[in-house]
């Protein structure tokens, strides 16, 4: 097991079950539905051997596989992961199966072509968190936005055209000023006296740049990473893509392809510019604030409820940002716990989301209203996940918000006032206003629209779907500890090399 490279396994499982799909009669649907879940699942599962495997005590790469590739311009095959990255890569395989998993009765048209998509995308969000040289990343950065684009653009609602046009022409755009920034770096560590022409991520952490030209490279990397978290005023391509996409593409997109941008200013922009961090710390606290009140505001006008879970992400993201810039080791833990539960409280609610678009074929709450009565089952776990995406303690949201809370809360913080934390504070009652108004448009009331009489309720496979996704959220709101063991050596690490580089105590 020590020899075997359990990372490019993990990778590249997904991208062999798709080619494995091409030789399968589309025909077939049983076959290539089942075929797509195993292969996910046993990704998951060989995706738990790396956190059987990990040092819980060592704060650096683990798992390193790294081979020449491109040896005449520096550019290797180079991965591992981290306390950081590990966390993201069990998010990704544990949802990329449960999104499959959802599709059963979804999608109809096209099913093999739409799985082969769906693993195809896992492999490039995998390759995102686990790569550390900087083509390499690129690569993976751009090409998952191939089978994304398909995703919305075949299987999507009535406007997917439009969206999918709108999320590549936005993500692109700063895939193309993170280029400029990689030559950038790729140049600068070369032409320093003794330096090397690498793309090696760890490597280039070593190099010691110019204040001003830290400022322009942070920009460099922060547009491309803004946009795919997405930070305000850069989030207008989410709600379009939202909507469109089938649930377990929007499952996909809220759950992992968000967290790929606030993962990119973790891995990136602090270890790599820390003094242009701390000098834009400020900016980035106030966008992050304007981001948590104004997707609060937003979301709770909404008459579409795919549409209001968008904006609510705008909202929860916004505390991600605050608590990575507010730099303290309480802040960063809790930025980056919260963007494991974003992905399984969001993403269950885009799935009921999607369960009541199979039943009704409509998100307007005009249509909806008082399905408890009819579907008590499906109402009772929405309840828990609408609960867990407002912050209610003892599930997932509160620890993650509170901690980010916290440690922004801190005198060290490097925004240079706790204001901003204590205006964010607000987002929090705000999203309990929001979602508790959504629950009760959906389920709660009397049943006004006779087509809403004779739903039926959740079926197994719905039901175990939520399931397993709320016994991680009591886990993660009840022990917590588990999750703050795998990451904190990393995160104390990181705080400590951003804060000492900038000048900070």
């Amino acid at each position: 097991m020590d020899d075997l490279p359990l990372i490019s396994v993990v990778t590249f499982l997904p991208l062999a079950g798709a080619l494995l799909l091409l030789g399968v009669s589309r025909e077939r649907v049983g076959v290539i539905k089942h075929l797509a879940l195993a292969v996910s699942l046993v990704t998951f599962l060989v995706s738990l051997l790396l956190y059987q495997g990990f040092q819980l005590a060592q704060p650096g790469m683990q798992f390193a596989e790294q081979r020449a590739w491109v040896p005449g311009f520096g550019i290797q095959y180079y991965v591992g992961v981290d306390g950081i990255s590990l966390l993201l890569v069990l998010l990704t395989t544990f949802l990329s199966a449960v999104a499959i998993l959802s599709s059963y009765s979804a999608i109809t048209t096209a099913v093999k072509e739409y799985m082969i998509c769906m693993l195809l995308l896992e492999t490039g969000m995998l390759g995102v968190f686990v790569a550390l040289d900087l083509v390499l990343f690129y690569i993976f950065w751009e090409g998952m936005l191939i089978p994304m684009y398909f995703l919305i653009g075949v299987w999507g609602g009535p406007r997917r055209i439009y969206a999918t046009i709108k999320f590549f022409l936005y993500t692109m755009a700063g895939g193309v000023l993170m280029l400029l920034g990689i030559i950038s770096l790729y140049y600068l560590n070369g032409a320093r006296p003794g330096g090397e022409y690498t793309f090696d991520l760890l490597k280039l952490y070593g190099l010691s740049l110019p204040l001003t030209t830290q400022l322009w490279l942070f920009l460099a990397f922060a547009v491309a990473f803004a946009i795919k978290v997405p930070v305000f005023p850069l989030h207008t391509w989410l709600p379009d893509a939202h909507v469109e996409a089938p649930a377990a593409g929007s499952v996909i997109l809220a759950g992992v392809l968000l967290k790929m941008g606030c993962y990119g200013f973790l891995r990136f922009n602090l270890p790599l510019f820390p003094q242009a961090t701390v000098f834009f710390a400020p900016l980035m606290a106030v966008l992050a604030v304007i981001g948590i009140l104004y997707g609060a505001a937003v979301a709770y006008s909404q008459k579409n409820l795919k549409k209001l879970i968008a904006y609510s992400s705008v909202s929860h993201l916004g505390f991600v940002m605050l608590g990575a810039f507010a730099l303290t080791s309480q802040s960063v833990s809790g930025a980056i716990l919260q963007m494991v539960n974003h992905g399984l409280s969001t993403g269950a609610l885009f799935l009921i989301a999607g369960m009541i678009f199979e039943r009704r074929h409509t998100y307007d709450f005009a249509q909806l209203g008082g399905l408890w009565k009819v579907v008590p089952v499906m109402g009772a776990l929405a309840l828990v996940v609408t609960l867990s995406s407002a912050g209610l303690p003892g599930l997932n949201g509160f620890v993650g918000e509170f901690t980010i809370l916290s440690g922004s809360f801190l005198p060290s913080n490097a925004l240079g006032s706790s204001w901003y934390a204590g205006v964010a504070a607000l987002g929090a009652i705000l999203a309990a206003v929001y979602l508790l108004v959504m629950y009760e448009k959906v389920f709660l009331g009397p049943v006004t629209v006779a087509e809403n009489q004779h739903l039926a309720d959740l079926n197994w496979r719905e039901i175990l779907i939520l399931a397993v996704i709320l016994v991680v959220a009591f886990w993660i709101g009840l022990y917590p500890k588990f999750f703050f063991d795998l990451m904190t050596p990393t995160v104390d690490n990181l705080v400590k090399v951003v804060r000492t580089a900038a000048g900070l105590p």
